[in-house]
């Protein structure tokens, strides 16, 4: 019977565990959609490309090293789909807990799980050096970004270890459910040293300081990438519970999925509201970075809040990330989608609003980890873009930024029978 019910725990957990891997490799769509809403239409090709070469790149090197460096797991060239001694440990803690016990699955599946947080990370980075970046420095800094610099400061967090062997982050009270700042804020914050290297895109930003606008070229594709995000969301903060297979962990998984959405929905308000109040008019750039922004900052504790709060944080991440935008601007930090104020700003409110409804958080634990995230992300991404930017350089020509990144960096169009 114990082996029966061990079986039954394990398929239903693995299974659960790949189907929201799957809803999370979703969102590498959503991301790319968004992007390619959001840049003009010479650009479009060149962020296709970065956003798939991306993924495919965080697979590979999250499978090299990234898993070993985050969570001791020795896979590269030792096989990861078989049952391993994990089904011996598994079954031992089965039989003597049931489905009460901890999650039981495949290796497998967990490192599937795992490594679409980590393409989802450098997702956001794509975003804001949009249409100025070398194609191939971006993906340079991918390799490192995806096996080195995540992987590291995961392990402080989700995988326990000591930063440095100075503390621990967990000692502390720190607390990320499913991100805000281990994956959200840490994407925005290399995005963020990325920017300050490569500058802002050429006629974004007068003689005077003056901001000019520059729309995107298909905004029906951006309202896509951003509904397939927050359909995607389910998966990123659902499958995050880690378990399904017993009666407590399946009504936490629905009340993950009831606080995501509320979230996301009252971002959206708040950002409409805010929005019509600044500029007089319904934005819809600003509505869809709202949405996001109220799923970013659920996502640091989507479990413990009720559905009004989920919203209100919602509604509030919505009006902080209009704001951010605004300021951004003010500044000359040019980030042609918003990534760092949706996942960099809103991440930290995400990351210190959980100490509101989880008391097993402090805050001082929250600013700490938020503090380590932040100091080792932007350190070392800035050491390695300064590097590429050194050897091979960072940023297209003049010439070629005119042109588009399509023909200079992919010699194709995305729309050829368009004339700019």
């Amino acid at each position: 019977m114990q082996n029966q019910i061990f079986e039954l725990q394990y398929a239903l957990d693995t299974f659960y565990f790949l189907m929201c891997g799957a809803l999370i490799m979703w969102m590498a769509a959503g991301f790319t959609m968004l992007e390619a809403g959001l840049v003009r239409s010479k650009n479009t090709v060149e962020i296709l490309t970065k956003n798939i070469a991306l993924f495919a790149t965080a697979c590979t090197m999250y499978m090299i090293c990234g898993y070993a460096i985050m969570y001791d797991g020795n896979l590269f060239l030792s096989g990861i789909a078989g049952t391993e001694t994990l089904v011996a440990d598994a079954l031992a803690a089965s039989a003597k807990n049931g489905f009460g016990g901890d999650s039981v699955y495949s290796k497998a599946s967990d490192f599937f799980f795992q490594v679409v947080f980590v393409a989802t990370c450098m997702s956001i980075v794509s975003g804001a050096v949009a249409e100025r970046m070398k194609l191939w420095s971006f993906l340079t800094f991918a390799v490192v970004m995806t096996g080195v610099i995540y992987p590291l400061e995961g392990s402080w967090t989700w995988g326990g270890k000591d930063v440095f062997g100075l503390f621990n982050l967990g000692d502390l009270g720190f607390s990320d459910f499913a991100g805000s700042g281990i994956v959200h804020m840490a994407g925005a914050t290399a995005a963020l040293a990325g920017v300050l290297l490569l500058g802002a895109r050429k006629g974004k930003y007068g003689p005077k300081g003056e901001i000019r606008a520059i729309p995107g070229a298909n905004l029906p594709l951006a309202a896509l990438g951003t509904l397939i995000l927050w359909m995607g969301w389910f998966g990123f903060n659902g499958g995050s519970v880690l378990k399904l297979a017993d009666i407590t962990s399946a009504n936490s998984v629905a009340i993950v999925f009831l606080n995501t959405n509320a979230a996301a929905a009252g971002g959206a308000i708040g950002a409409l509201l805010i929005a019509r109040l600044i500029f007089g008019k319904a934005d819809l750039t600003m509505l869809l970075n709202g949405a996001l922004a109220g799923l970013v900052a659920i996502t640091a504790e989507p479990l413990t809040p009720s559905a009004l709060q989920a919203t209100l944080f919602g509604m509030t991440a919505g009006v902080i990330v209009v704001l951010s935008i605004l300021i951004l601007d003010k500044i000359k930090i040019d980030d042609p989608v918003g990534a760092i104020s949706v996942h960099g700003v809103v991440g930290l409110f995400g990351i210190l609003i959980v100490p509101l409804t989880n008391p097993a958080s402090s805050l001082i634990g929250q600013i700490a980890g938020a503090a380590t995230i932040f100091t080792w992300v932007f350190v070392t991404s800035l050491i390695v873009w300064s590097l590429i930017k050194l050897v091979i350089g960072l940023r297209i020509s003049e010439e070629e930024e005119y042109q588009g990144a399509d023909i200079t960096e992919c010699g194709m169009e995305a729309y050829p029978e368009f004339i700019r």
